[in-house]
């Protein structure tokens, strides 16, 4: 069995290749002008055939690459991680402007924090390349859903994903209630390091 993706994997490569020279291009100009890194390691995947054919199975769609491409946003998957909580809208800015891009989704967690304490800022978007895809366009169109990040909210969204998947936990209540009181307590320290770094550039 070839992959869900067929001839359109090579372009899917294409694709994360762009996006991350585009991002990461920016922040090495903010860097150049602010003498401050605007993301500290951005991370970029096309989600494996296995993962894709699952998920396609688990919407009830057949497994063809115009489903994996068109029905489902995150064949491509790109997280941002930055150091402080304004450079992820910064970031944010930056990927609404880009030649191409449009956004077709945003939610922001950040603002408005899931009831387990999750914290992140989601973004789907459509990026015009001058290939085929999976509707016979050229230029085409693909999707990417890119998720920004800071530090510390992506280390608590890693140790809540790996305790998630963890079977037969006992004080299961307990433990979803210590998620939130640290998610809360990581989230009032990104607040105070913003503070502190906004009045050292005032300074």
């Amino acid at each position: 069995m070839g992959s869900i993706y067929g001839k359109y994997e090579e372009y899917l490569r294409q694709v994360c290749d762009d996006l991350r020279q585009k991002v990461e291009g920016y922040s090495s100009a903010e860097y150049s002008k602010s003498g401050t890194h605007i993301s500290e390691h951005i991370d970029i995947r096309i989600k494996s055939d296995l993962s894709m054919r699952e998920k396609c199975r688990k919407k009830g769609l057949e497994e063809t690459a115009e489903n994996a491409l068109s029905a489902i946003s995150d064949s491509i998957g790109m997280r941002i991680v930055c150091s402080f909580t304004d450079d992820i809208y910064k970031n944010i800015s930056y990927i609404r402007s880009m030649e191409g891009c449009t956004v077709i989704k945003e939610k922001d967690y950040i603002t408005h924090a899931k009831p387990n304490g999750y914290r992140s800022y989601h973004m789907i978007i459509s990026l015009e390349e001058p290939f085929e895809d999976v509707f016979g366009n050229v230029p085409g169109r693909y999707k990417a859903e890119i998720q920004l990040r800071t530090i510390a909210m992506d280390s608590w969204a890693a140790l809540e994903h790996k305790m998630r998947y963890k079977k037969d936990i006992k004080n299961q209540l307990l433990i979803e209630s210590e998620l939130k009181r640290v998610a809360d307590e990581l989230a009032s320290c990104d607040l105070s390091m913003q503070t502190i770094r906004d009045l050292i550039e005032r300074a």
